[in-house]
């Protein structure tokens, strides 16, 4: 068993879980949404990224700029999130809820074409 490409596994995976836990819930209603799983889903994807950083085959760079794509998503979900609940006057509204939820229903799609390479790749993968 190869231990590199478990923890990178279970980085990617636990990405893609924590983004659909997170958009789970009616758009426009905050309480659906907790912040500190939005958080945690920026960590996690940037951890994952990182650990993608290494690899130069194709799949790797494919692999790297779902990753890229599910971050950028991600902060600026987090961005907005911010804006709404420090800077904002109003507050966070359903309109400004529903477009953090939309940037990290974004992120979700790109990790979950991450999901599916490395399901791919494992499935290639051959025995020497």
């Amino acid at each position: 068993m190869n231990f590199e490409k478990v923890v990178f596994g279970f980085f990617v995976l636990l990405a893609a879980t924590l983004n659909f836990g997170y958009v789970t819930g009616d758009i426009a209603e905050p309480l659906h949404h907790n912040a500190v799983e939005l958080y945690a889903a920026v960590v996690v994807n940037i951890i994952a990224t990182v650990l993608k950083l290494g690899d130069r085959t194709q799949m790797g760079a494919i692999h790297l700029a779902t990753s890229l794509v599910a971050c950028i998503q991600l902060i600026a979900a987090t961005i907005t999130w911010i804006y709404a609940t420090q800077v904002a006057a109003s507050g966070l509204t359903p309109y400004l809820m529903s477009s953090v939820v939309s940037l990290a229903l974004g992120a979700i799609v790109a990790n979950i074409v991450s999901v599916v390479l490395m399901v791919i790749e494992t499935a290639s993968y051959r025995r020497r």
